[in-house]
């Protein structure tokens, strides 16, 4: 049987990176894409040493043209696609409505919705081809579960809306064979925050006292990105042959609180 093969988008850091060097140790394949050329080199330089499979594949999963190039360049290494993680996003600015520029609010939704959106568009056709696979699309508890993140309106749109385009696709490409989920983490201690920028916090925080431990199951401390690379790694497996069209969080029981 041919090795199956993963694309992990995001994947220098983060959930990202831990979801490529899970899925690689699991025996797949992983296209490692990103930005930023050093951060993937890391990434599949450390799957490689461990005795995996994988490939740098430095691309903006908001370019059309440099995504399908790079899905191409995998499968054409590889062979075929089985499984997506479109998990590239950013935080972006979170600021009151009447403060938040459109320049900030497109860049938001270029990365996180467009991203997700050019992810899906371009490898599709390959799990068409392959006869079926899992997409797994990294969204969040904000915009899902919870809304009370001051200031994070394009971010929490973006959320919803990979939500609701997951289950749009989930009908849409059953017939394919082809599972698409969401995993909507709570917070998880990665370095989104070096791409996030607050302003004016008091002018939208709401003014509440947050009970001790907010992440009832680990009395406050965040999760990890292994964490959240587990629950990918499985729904990318066929453990999970019947599970499609659905959100699940992993937050600690953060979101029920809240």
């Amino acid at each position: 049987m041919a090795t199956k093969v993963a694309l992990v988008t995001g994947a220098g850091s983060g959930i990202g990176k831990a979801a490529a060097i899970l899925l690689a140790s699991q025996g797949f394949a992983v296209g490692v894409l990103a930005r930023t050329q050093e951060k993937i080199d890391v990434t599949v330089s450390e799957i490689s040493n461990a005795g995996g499979k994988a490939l740098a594949l430095r691309a903006d999963v908001a370019a059309e043209d440099e995504m399908r190039a790079a899905v191409a360049r995998l499968v054409e290494a590889f062979g075929q696609l089985n499984v997506v993680v479109a998990n590239a996003g950013i935080n972006g600015v979170w600021a009151p409505i009447d403060d938040l520029k459109p320049e900030e609010w497109d860049r938001t939704i270029a990365i996180n919705l467009r991203g997700t959106y050019v992810t899906l568009h371009t490898t599709t056709p390959y799990l068409k081809r392959t006869g079926g696979g899992s997409v797994i699309i990294v969204s969040s508890i904000n915009g899902t579960r919870t809304f009370a993140t001051p200031g994070a309106t394009a971010y929490s749109a973006t959320k919803a809306a990979q939500v609701a385009m997951m289950q749009q696709l989930a009908l849409e490409l059953a017939r394919h064979h082809i599972r698409v989920n969401a995993v909507c983490p709570g917070a998880i201690d990665t370095n989104i925050n070096d791409n996030t920028t607050q302003r004016h916090k008091d002018e939208t925080a709401i003014p509440v006292i947050w009970p001790e431990g907010q992440i009832p199951i680990t009395g406050g401390a965040s999760g990890r990105s292994e964490d959240v690379a587990d629950l990918i790694a499985f729904l990318a497996s066929d453990r999970s042959r019947h599970i499609t069209g659905t959100p699940i969080w992993i937050d600690g029981g953060q979101g029920v609180l809240l």
